[in-house]
C-alpha cells in the first residue's frame, strides 16, 4: 500500500486508484507521506539550477544565455523552499475549509493531498534540464490542467464528501491557489530587490 501511494506515476495514469488508496491510509501513515514532496521537489530544482547553468536558452538572435552558478544556486534554493512553502500553505486551508464542507480532516491530511496534487508539476519540472520556451510553456500548462483534475477528484475521494460538495471545497482551494501565485509574483519582485535577481553571463 505505501509503495502505491508514493508512486507518482499513478497519479498521472491511474489516479482514481491512487485517490482511494490515499483515503484508505490511517492517521498514523499520513505523517511519513510528507516525505513526498520534500523528496519529488529537489527534481525539478536541480533540473533548472542545470539547466540555466548548463544548457542555457536562445533569445532573439539565437544567442545562448546562461546564469551563473552563485547566482542559480541562490534562486534555486528560493524556488525549492517556496515550493514547499506554499504547499503547506494550501495544505493548511484544505484542513481549515474541511469542516465548512461537512469533512474530518487534519493538518496533516490537507499536506498530503496538497503534495499529491502537485505531482504531475514536480514531474513537468524536470523539463528544466533543457530549457525551451515554448516546449516548458506547453509542459506547464500541462502539468498545470492535470494538476487541477487530480484536485477535483481528490478532495471528494480523500475528504469522503459527495462529489458536488467536493467540487465546490476544490473551487475553493483553486481560488487559494491563485491567491498564493498572485502574492508569489509580488514576492519574487521584492526578493529581487534584496540580491536574488539573475545574473547572466554571455554562453
Amino acid at each position: 500500500m505505501a509503495t502505491f501511494v508514493s508512486n507518482p506515476f499513478g497519479f498521472l495514469f491511474n489516479p482514481r486508484d491512487q485517490w482511494h488508496a490515499v483515503s484508505r491510509l490511517p492517521n498514523s501513515a499520513l505523517a511519513s507521506k510528507l516525505l513526498y514532496s520534500v523528496i519529488l521537489a529537489i527534481g525539478p530544482s536541480l533540473a533548472w539550477y542545470y539547466g540555466v547553468t548548463k544548457q542555457g536558452w536562445t533569445v532573439g538572435d539565437g544567442e545562448i544565455v546562461l546564469m551563473t552558478e552563485a547566482s542559480a544556486m541562490r534562486i534555486v534554493i528560493a524556488f525549492y523552499l517556496v515550493m514547499l512553502a506554499s504547499l503547506a500553505i494550501i495544505g493548511y486551508f484544505i484542513h481549515w475549509m474541511a469542516e465548512t464542507y461537512g469533512s474530518n480532516s487534519s493538518m496533516t491530511k490537507g499536506m498530503v493531498v496538497a503534495s499529491y496534487t502537485a505531482t504531475p508539476l514536480f514531474i513537468v519540472g524536470l523539463c528544466g534540464f533543457y530549457p525551451i520556451f515554448w516546449l516548458d510553456m506547453l509542459l506547464g500548462i500541462a502539468g498545470l490542467s492535470w494538476a487541477v483534475y487530480l484536485l477535483y477528484i481528490g478532495i471528494p475521494t480523500v475528504m469522503d464528501i459527495p462529489a458536488e460538495r467536493g467540487f465546490l471545497y476544490a473551487s475553493a482551494v483553486v481560488g487559494v491557489c491563485m491567491v498564493i501565485f498572485m502574492a508569489l509574483m509580488g514576492g519574487v519582485v521584492m526578493l529581487w530587490e534584496i540580491g536574488l535577481a539573475p545574473v547572466f553571463i554571455d554562453g
